[in-house]
C-alpha cells in the first residue's frame, strides 16, 4: 500500500458515541485524534442530530477518507439495540454525506484484532490500544478508546482482509 489513509473509527451509543482518527500506511499507524460525542439527556431525535452533527464537524475538521464502525450486537433488551442501531445509523450518514468508504465490523473481531482475544474486557482494549499507538500514559475513555480499536482494525483488515477475517466454523461431527 502507498501512502498514508486517515481512518475515522466509530464506537457508536445513543448517550456517547466514542471516534478516534489514525493515519495509517498499512504498516504502522498514527494517532491523530480522539474523543466522545456526549448527547445528554432528552429525547432520542434530538441525541441522533447530536451525533449526526458533531460526527460532520469531526469529519470535516479531520478529513478523514475512510470510516470503520462497530455492528450492532444483538442484546437482551430491544429498546437498547433498536436505539444503538439508530445511533449507528446517524453515524453512518454523517460518513456517507461526507464521501466516506464505511465498513462494520463486529465488537468480537475488533477485540480479536486489538488484543488477541474476542472476549477482552474494556480496560484490555484501552491498555492494548494506548500501546499500539504509542499513548501508553495517556488516559482514554472507554469509548475513545473502543472507537481507536476499530479505526485499527480497520487499518489492518484494509491491508490484510484474510489475517482477520472471521474464522470459519468447522462442522459438527456426530459420533454414534
Amino acid at each position: 500500500m502507498s501512502g498514508l489513509v486517515r481512518i475515522l473509527g466509530v464506537d457508536p451509543g445513543s448517550v456517547t458515541t466514542g471516534y478516534g482518527i489514525v493515519d495509517s500506511d498499512g504498516r504502522t499507524s498514527r494517532h491523530v485524534a480522539h474523543g466522545c460525542i456526549r448527547t445528554g439527556g432528552g429525547a432520542l431525535p434530538s441525541r441522533l442530530g447530536t451525533i449526526y452533527r458533531d460526527l460532520a464537524a469531526v469529519i470535516a475538521e479531520h478529513e478523514p477518507t475512510e470510516m470503520g464502525i462497530e455492528e450492532v450486537f444483538v442484546s437482551r433488551n430491544a429498546m437498547s439495540a433498536l436505539k444503538l442501531g439508530q445511533a449507528r445509523g446517524a453515524a453512518i450518514c454523517a460518513g456517507v454525506e461526507a464521501g466516506l468508504d464505511v465498513a462494520e465490523y463486529p465488537a468480537r473481531l475488533v477485540k480479536q484484532t486489538i488484543v488477541g482475544v474476542g472476549g477482552a474486557t474494556k480496560h484490555q482494549v484501552q491498555h492494548m490500544v494506548g500501546v499500539l499507538l504509542n499513548m501508553a500514559g495517556e488516559p482514554l475513555a472507554e469509548d475513545a478508546a473502543d472507537a481507536l480499536g476499530i479505526a485499527l482494525c480497520h487499518a489492518h483488515a484494509r491491508t490484510r482482509p484474510a489475517a482477520i477475517a472471521t474464522p470459519r466454523r468447522r462442522k459438527a461431527v456426530r459420533w454414534k
